[in-house]
């Protein structure tokens, strides 16, 4: 087989076989087919794009690509949960406790944050103590005995994908709704899940920005879940303003554990009940989404679920003195109020801008090696259709300066002010199966 003729075949239009998939990922991961020839073929798949079945052999490719975590030995149907990206997204800590207060295992195998986007490890290790790193022996059993675990990306996983998306960053080719999907499904699919809810965000703060390319990504992915095997649902969600009103690392821990302490932040509560009760059906625990929905929103309300969240934090050798007061989780030294210049209500908040704002502060990072400052982060006091007055603070930022000029101008671009009222977004606009 030629690397040639796979190019001029997908080129052309055709659909290119298993086999002929297969070639193309083992010799590039090997190194036997060059970054000229990859580049050529992905170029062709971004123009004349890939069958369900062509992305799914894709998929499956990468995963063989590497190793695979075998989570055999946890008890019970494991059911993993995927965000594509976004400000203030703590759901993960949110939907674990409460997924796992039910009885289902979450074996959780996250990352770390790059650009306007945490990460949710560096969030966890706001947590004095808290271990991330775990042999697997430690992960398997954590899950078994506390139905939780989450843990950094350990092994070789889908090294194929990590090498494609390099290639992809510098040819142009990273838009690719078949090379995106493939690329997030091949480490979900690798990390060894069951099922899997995938939370694709749509909005300004968002991967996709628009509504329409957000449900024909999920669609894409949900595809190659279900083509692989794994059952897989996808809820579009929104990103056009941060999620809650937390951004930044202990900021977000923070709200998290007040949430499932019973605090009713209406956009996080409701995003994370839904994604939750789509994980317990799918793990056979309820037989519907209003039955799951009913018992998740109970164990808010109990403690259960904040009692799962606490384990997993001792589980991990966190202190969990920082839980139990959540005063003692780290703070910058210094509160700056960026207030509105005029009378009205918030009309737009674009969440990258947030985000974006965050990482000037130290939240996040512009490259690998930055370091990350837990303490720093944004409260946000508006959120859009709420009214404000002229001299109100719209957002507090939480700083190691006593100034923060970059945060505060990225921030004053980021909130709209209109005379008007406007509708708080929707915030759920789809759940694709």
């Amino acid at each position: 087989m030629r690397m040639y003729d796979v190019i001029v075949k997908k080129r052309d239009g055709g659909q290119l076989s298993k086999e002929e998939i297969e070639f193309f990922v083992e010799g590039y991961t090997q190194g036997d087919i060059p970054d000229y020839q990859a580049s050529a073929l992905t170029m062709a798949i971004y123009f004349q794009g890939m069958t369900p079945e062509e992305t799914a052999t894709l998929t499956q490719a990468m995963v063989d690509s590497g190793e695979t975590i075998d989570l055999s030995q946890i008890k019970g149907h494991k059911v993993d949960k995927h965000s594509t990206g976004g400000v203030g997204d703590k759901v993960t800590f949110i939907v674990g406790p409460l997924v796992a207060s039910v009885g289902v295992p979450v074996a959780k195998m996250s990352g770390r944050g790059l650009g306007h986007t945490g990460g949710t490890l560096d969030k966890l290790e706001s947590v004095k103590g808290l271990e991330i790193e775990m042999t697997k022996e430690q992960f398997i059993q954590n899950v078994n005995e506390h139905k939780l675990a989450v843990a950094g990306q350990t092994g070789n996983l889908a090294p194929a994908d990590k090498k494609l998306y390099a290639l992809r960053d510098v040819t142009g080719t990273v838009d690719s709704l078949p090379l995106i999907a493939g690329s997030i499904m091949s480490k979900k699919l690798a990390s060894g899940a069951d099922s899997i809810v995938l939370d694709v965000k749509t909005g300004s703060g968002a991967f996709m920005k628009t509504l329409e390319d957000s449900e024909a990504l999920a669609q894409e992915m949900v595809n190659i879940g279900n083509n692989l095997g794994r059952n897989t649902i996808a809820v579009i969600s929104d990103m056009n303003q941060p999620l809650g009103f937390e951004v930044g690392n202990a900021n977000e821990i923070k709200e998290a554990a007040e949430i499932l302490q019973g605090k009713k932040v209406e956009d996080l509560r409701e995003l994370s009940l839904e994604i939750a009760s789509h994980m317990t059906v799918l793990a056979e625990v309820f037989s519907n989404y209003e039955e799951a929905y009913q018992a998740l929103e109970q164990n808010l309300e109990n403690g259960k679920a904040f009692a799962s969240f606490r384990k997993l934090i001792e589980s991990q050798h966190g202190d969990t003195a920082m839980i139990d007061d959540l005063s003692l989780l780290p703070k910058a030294a210094h509160a700056i109020e960026v207030t509105a210049e005029q009378d009205g209500y918030v009309a737009e908040i674009d969440a990258e801008s947030i985000g974006i704002a965050a990482m000037y502060l130290g939240a996040g990072r512009a490259t690998k090696d930055d370091q990350i400052d837990h303490g720093v982060g944004i409260t946000l006091k508006k959120k859009i259709g709420d009214q404000v007055k002229a001299g109100e603070a719209l957002v507090i930022l939480h700083s190691v300066e006593s100034n923060a000029d970059s945060s505060v101008q990225k921030v004053k671009e980021a909130y709209q002010i209109s005379s008007t009222q406007v509708e708080k977004p929707k915030l759920i606009y789809k759940v694709i199966k």
